[in-house]
Formats: C-alpha cells, sequence, structure tokens
C-alpha cells in the first residue's frame, strides 16, 4: 500500500473502531510489538482493538477490501513469536483484549461461554463462583487469553488427565478472512454433518480465522487434593513412579511433572523465599498432584500414601514429601513454574519445546544432554515439564558471558537444529504446545511430512486466498 492508500485505510479504520478501537500511535503500540522472549520486534501499520464481533468482523472485511494483512494477538504470552508482525509495517495489529465477556456460565452443562479476549485467570475465577473449574492452568495465566489458547492449542500441567484445548473446546465463533463469521457455539455431544471445523480452527494461530469466542468445558470444583515431591535417581525412575501413579491412583493423577537438579537450583537462586522441598540433591524431582471430588476425599490420603510407600519399595524414591497445607502445596507448583524466568535471569537459552513418545522420553533426555554438552562445551542442557504426555521443555543455556544475540545467531541456531533432528528421529514433535509461530516455520518446512504440509497450505489458500490472515505463521 502506499502512503495515500494507508492514509485512506487508517480514516476509515478510525471511523469503524473510533478512538478506543484504533490508533497508529506509535507510543501505544510499542509495548505490543515484541514477543514475550524479546525474540522477535516487529512494526504495525496500526492497532485494532474491536468491542465485539460484529465490530471485528466489519474491520476483517475492510482489511481484505484494502489488502492489509491482519496478525491477530490476544495477551501477548507466546512463545514461539506467533503474534508479533514483521518488519515491513504494512500489517494491523488485531488485539481481542476489548472482547472480554463471560457471556454464560451454565452450571448445570458445567460450560462457559466466553470472548476471546479474556483471561485465564478471569475464567477461573468465574469458574469457582459457580463451584467450578476450568482444568487448564499454566505459568501465564494472568495474562494468556482464551482466544490465544484456543489459537495454540496450549497445555498446560493437566494435559495428563484433561487434555489440551482441543478437548475442552466444545464450541467456537470466529471470524473468516472474508469477514464472515462462523458460528458454532452450540455445544453438541454428536454432530456428524462433515468435518469438524472448529478442530481446524483450534491450533491453526490465527492464519485461518480469528477467535471470537468459545464454549469451554468446566469440571466439578476440587474438593480436596494432595501434592508430593518425590527426589528420583533418573529420569527412568521417574518415568516407572508415573507408571505407579497411573496404575493406583487412576482418575486422581491431576499432574505429573519432572524437573532435573539445575532447574530446583536456579529457581532457589531466583525466588529469594523460595525453599527445596527436600533436604538432599537428587539428580531428578517429581512433582505429582492428586484430586478428589467430593464424593472420593476420603480415598486421597491413603492413595498417596500408599503411592509413596510403593515407590519407595521398588527403589525409584529416594526421598519424598506431601505438602501438609495448601500453602506449601502452592509453593511446590511454584517452583514448578518459575522454571522459565529463573533460567532467563542465568542468560540466553534456546528453548524447545517438544514431544516424543512418552516411554522414549528417558532414553531421549539421556542421549540428548551429553551429546549437545560435549559438542558445544561451556553449554547445559535439561529438560523439565509434563512426563505424563511426552512433553518436554528441553532448553540449552549459553556458556557464561555469552553475547546474546550472536550466539542465537550462530551456535544457537545450529544447536535447535540438532535438537529437532533428534527429535524427529525418536518419532516426535518440534512443537508440543507452544505452536510454530515464525520460530519454527523454517525448521516445519525442513522436518515435517510434506503430505501433511500440502494439506496445511491448500487448507490456507483456500481460507484465505489473499494471504492476509498472521501472514509469515506456520505455514
Amino acid at each position: 500500500m502506499d502512503v495515500p492508500a494507508n492514509k485512506d485505510f487508517a480514516a476509515k479504520a478510525h471511523a469503524l473502531l473510533g478512538d478506543k478501537g484504533w490508533t497508529a500511535d506509535a507510543g501505544a503500540m510499542e509495548p505490543w510489538l515484541t514477543d514475550w522472549r524479546g525474540r522477535f520486534t516487529g512494526r504495525a501499520l496500526g492497532m485494532a482493538s474491536p468491542a465485539d464481533t460484529a465490530q471485528l468482523a466489519a474491520f476483517v472485511k475492510l482489511c481484505a477490501d484494502h489488502g492489509v494483512p491482519i496478525v491477530p494477538q490476544g495477551g501477548n504470552s507466546g512463545m514461539s513469536g506467533g503474534a508479533t508482525p514483521d518488519e515491513s509495517g504494512r500489517a494491523v495489529l488485531l488485539t481481542t483484549r476489548r472482547m472480554n465477556a463471560i457471556r454464560r456460565i451454565d452450571a448445570q452443562a458445567r460450560t462457559a461461554t466466553c470472548e476471546a479476549g479474556v483471561i485465564l485467570q478471569v475464567l477461573h475465577e468465574a469458574a469457582e463462583r459457580e463451584d467450578l473449574r476450568f482444568p487448564l492452568s499454566l505459568g501465564g495465566k494472568g495474562s494468556a487469553t482464551v482466544g490465544g489458547l484456543i489459537s495454540t492449542n496450549a497445555g498446560g500441567t493437566q494435559v495428563l488427565r484433561h487434555g489440551s484445548m482441543r478437548a475442552l473446546v466444545l464450541g467456537l465463533e470466529a471470524v473468516l478472512a472474508d469477514g464472515s463469521v462462523f458460528d458454532q457455539l452450540t455445544p453438541l455431544k454428536k454432530d456428524n454433518r462433515g468435518f469438524d471445523l472448529k478442530q481446524l480452527l483450534i491450533g491453526s494461530e490465527g492464519t485461518l480465522g480469528i477467535v471470537t469466542a468459545a464454549t469451554v468445558k468446566l469440571e466439578p470444583a476440587i474438593a480436596d487434593r494432595r501434592v508430593l515431591w518425590a527426589g528420583c535417581a533418573s529420569l527412568d525412575d521417574a518415568r516407572a513412579l508415573l507408571l505407579i501413579a497411573q496404575d493406583m491412583a487412576g482418575a486422581m493423577l491431576e499432574g505429573f511433572e519432572v524437573l532435573p537438579a539445575h532447574s530446583l537450583r536456579a529457581v532457589l537462586d531466583y525466588l529469594p523465599d523460595a525453599r527445596a522441598p527436600l533436604a538432599d540433591e537428587h539428580r531428578w524431582h517429581a512433582l505429582i498432584e492428586l484430586v478428589a471430588d467430593s464424593d472420593s476425599t476420603d480415598r486421597l490420603g491413603p492413595v498417596a500414601e500408599k503411592l509413596l510407600v510403593a515407590a519407595f519399595e521398588r527403589g525409584l524414591v529416594a526421598d519424598a514429601a506431601i505438602a501438609q497445607n495448601e500453602a506449601q502445596a502452592e509453593d511446590f507448583w511454584k517452583i514448578r513454574e518459575s522454571i522459565s524466568p529463573a533460567e532467563r535471569a542465568i542468560g540466553p537459552a534456546v528453548q524447545h519445546d517438544i514431544s516424543v513418545p512418552v516411554e522414549r522420553m528417558p532414553e531421549f533426555v539421556e542421549t540428548a544432554v551429553p551429546a549437545l554438552e560435549a559438542e558445544w562445551p561451556g553449554t547445559t542442557a535439561i529438560g523439565f515439564g509434563h512426563l505424563g504426555d511426552g512433553n518436554i521443555h528441553f532448553h540449552v543455556i549459553a556458556p557464561p558471558g555469552t553475547d546474546a544475540e550472536a550466539w542465537y545467531a550462530a551456535d544457537g541456531k545450529t544447536i535447535s537444529r540438532e535438537v529437532h533432528d533428534m527429535v524427529t528421529r525418536f518419532g516426535g514433535s518440534i512443537s508440543a504446545e507452544h505452536g510454530i509461530g515464525q520460530l519454527k516455520r523454517s525448521e516445519l518446512a525442513r522436518l515435517g511430512d510434506p503430505v501433511a504440509l500440502g494439506m496445511m497450505r491448500r487448507v490456507k489458500q483456500a481460507l484465505d486466498p489473499q494471504g492476509l490472515l498472521n501472514p509469515g505463521k506456520l505455514v
């Protein structure tokens, strides 16, 4: 677009959205033009903040008529640069933060219908007031939005029991590239009218449509829980402990996280008031959460104790603790949720959100860590995260004193390539829950199945023939 065309478009955008819904002020846009990790910074023609679905749809049609690319953004808490525009300044940033209404909570149906800009923590609190809960949580719950979580098919610490957003979204509303509105908010247990189109949009990172609202599944509130911390000698032992937990606890098993000694030390250094859950050091730590509803609280304590007894008898655990109260349980989880910022305080790192078959995760970590540290002396490779669903966040921290940008461009890029090659050889995925964005787009093109990539590109072409929705992301 030339300058007169830019002015014409901006004038029409302002007339449509008003002062609250449109700005081209550089200062107002600046905080939203860099991704959460600080890896990508772009420019934008302007920033749109529509108030509702109708206004958003009209704005998308305006963009389609003028050939203006759109970069949708929720809480700007993504990990793959998927909500950051490029440096051309041709695109508009479209934020759903004003669309933050919880339209309805149906306590009997155990559903919530909410707009894309609803913050995850707000949804949690609204469900709790109805004695229900939305069973997806993550460290960025205070900024992540429902629309962003859907667009990236977010996971979190409860996927083991409840699944990712694909399993939790029952109905969806979205605006397509031509400004038309896809409305399937009403959830149906059975619906065989062809393709499940909402699933096509979930995880598409705003490249096929812009999520505006969703109906999501709620669960009964937790009546009680037990949070356990166990020290293990190896990741193989932690994996065996997971199997025992699954056998003995069944549906009570809400989460199973692992972290190495390095991650625990990093958090203890980062959080001045944090304390190690166990007295001695251990190579690996497992964080386990068991939950019960009101009908099964009497079983919760005995199950937790029997689980640990079995683990000690089999030599899988060297030491363990059960949180004695809710405050201590939260302290245990705060350690887990603080790993990423604690590492960021250490220095630059390349971070990989990968998955491999669950049964091969110990083998992958025990193979990859020494191989990478030997090939790039001075680096520290660590894996932590959701062992129960085969998703480990595998990070390689740069040697002390490294210049971040130079390292990212040289060794960091090569290391990531090697990690992704290893993951592929293990039959895994280079993106388990954070999406592709712009961070992994070239790697997906290099390693992805050509048939699957071809199908995705044909779908993209069919639904967004001008290529205006989140260009440069995913495909």
